[in-house]
């Protein structure tokens, strides 16, 4: 099927479309809404043989002819010398519909506390299997052996250990696309409402996976789950964080403050609306998202930035009438101005931009498409609460309740941010595609599930970014008298 000089081919085992020129998978719109629209049909037939799962094609090795080098272009080259790919660099096989786990996955691999944390063997999987034995009574090998795997009897099995072998294998040196089938087994475990070979949305799959992993933590200690503490778990000790919340009532100025705990920040992207005189407007308004309007047409598509989307996130926000609060000083609901922002700051930061929208009033859903700039350095100290409370007090304020003077410093020491991975999304809502963009000794690669090519960071600029992922420049520690119980 020729196309533009190119030839075009069909997988029909994975329903996708691969270029012969190109030598890499392309997404088509028209073509993955016929894939779709067939899958709803032959659903609502209620035919099981046709409802069987895809079946899996074998990995063969291969490596570019001298034609074949001549069309790649600058921006994109297939990796095939060993010294060109930063060790742990592997690509990760689609098991029907996975790219959202892979893209994620391939961003928590390459996290640099939790793969520290992993490869210097502190969750060791299988002490974590005799261990499990021992509380149940049952032994299972766990991925590392050749029996059965513990998952009958009610009984989870530890997300940890799956990760902790993904972890070895990847950073094994093989080069082949690794395949994370046992992973997806447990992660069905702990996730029994998303066991489908159905797409998934990447972002859920991130807050699920994070706690799958504390909740396995906790149940060995025989704690209850406590993610606001940050240090139950790894999961939690590289990505909690801890959100403030102010909310101040109009009438006589009493500030009802809370504190959240988050792995992650979703943020909105800016409202771009036209004016009386058909000019543009990048003012924020009450609503945070556009189906208040029900997906108003007076809407125009223009650039968001990621500092846009955070100064909006932590700007006050007037709440209407019918978002009253009891105030405790009044003693009546009042009207009142709340305002967010971040009180501790995590060693990953991760921000997950809302691109998905659901309208009541029109009752349909849609995928917002705008482009967002992103910086590569990110400064987090104006979205901290003790900025923002200086802001507004003046100097004199230089802790707050719940905290002392070293959490401020760790904090203001700390809240400069390196960009590390973008997952992007391309396609529909109901349908689509992940692919992972990584950052690795100062070079870009793109993940496409088994396919990992090298790009330049124009091209990770122009991605759509759906999840960004920063680490922290400079840890910070602090001498402490109390010894902590492993």
């Amino acid at each position: 099927m020729p196309l533009g000089g190119h030839e075009i081919a069909v997988d029909v085992d994975r329903a996708e479309l691969f270029c012969c020129a190109c030598r890499d998978q392309i997404y088509d719109r028209d073509f993955d809404a016929a894939v779709v629209l067939s899958a709803i049909a032959v659903q609502s037939s209620g035919n099981p043989e046709n409802m069987r799962k895809r079946r899996r094609v074998d990995y063969r090795p291969w490596s570019p002819d001298v034609r074949e080098r001549l069309l790649m272009d600058n921006g994109s080259s297939v990796l095939d010398c060993e010294i060109d790919r930063p060790r742990g660099l592997r690509g990760l096989n689609n098991l029907g519909n996975t790219c959202f786990m892979n893209s994620v996955l391939q961003a928590l691999l390459h996290t640099p506390p939790l793969r520290d944390y992993f490869l210097s063997d502190r969750h060791n999987r299988y002490y974590c299997q005799l261990k499990n034995a021992a509380t149940t009574g049952r032994i299972g090998s766990g991925v590392g052996g050749g029996g059965k795997r513990n998952g009958g009897n009610g009984v989870k099995l530890c997300l940890a250990c799956d990760v902790d072998a993904m972890f070895s294998a990847v950073f094994s040196g093989d080069r082949k696309p690794y395949s994370p089938a046992k992973f997806l087994y447990s992660w069905w475990q702990h996730a029994s409402d998303l066991a489908s070979y159905d797409q998934q949305d990447a972002h859920e799959f991130f807050i699920s996976m994070l706690d799958g992993i504390h909740e396995n933590v906790e149940r060995d200690r025989g704690k209850p789950p406590s993610p606001g503490h940050g240090d139950c778990c790894i999961a939690h000790r590289v990505f909690s964080g801890i959100l403030r919340s102010d909310v101040m009532c109009m009438a006589c100025g009493f500030t009802s403050t809370t504190y959240d705990p988050c792995v992650d920040i979703s943020l909105d992207l800016e409202p771009h609306q036209v004016t009386a005189h058909g000019k543009t407007s990048a003012k924020s308004h009450p609503s945070s998202n556009s189906e208040a309007n029900g997906f108003s047409s007076t809407q125009i598509p223009t650039t968001s930035t990621l500092i846009g989307c955070l100064d909006r996130f932590t700007r006050p926000e007037r709440l209407g009438s019918d978002q009253k609060f009891f105030c405790q000083q009044c003693q009546v609901s009042q009207e009142s101005l709340k305002q967010m922002s971040i009180r501790k700051l995590p060693l990953v930061s991760c921000f997950h931009i809302k691109r998905f929208e659901h309208s009541h009033t029109r009752k349909m859903s849609r995928k917002v498409d705008r482009y967002l700039q992103f910086p590569f350095s990110l400064d987090m100290a104006p979205y901290l609460s003790s900025s923002i409370l200086r802001s507004r007090f003046g100097n004199r304020v230089f802790s707050f309740e719940g905290d002392d003077g070293d959490d401020v410093a760790a904090n203001e020491m700390s809240s400069e941010f390196e960009l590390f991975a973008v997952v992007t999304h391309s396609g529909k809502l109901d349908a689509g595609h992940y692919v992972t963009y990584l950052r690795l000794s100062n070079q870009w690669y793109k993940c496409d599930d088994a396919w990992i090519t090298r790009v330049n960071e124009n091209v990770v600029r122009a991605a759509q970014g759906y999840m960004m992922f920063y680490v922290q420049k400079m840890l910070y520690y602090r001498a402490s008298a109390q010894v902590c119980p492993s």
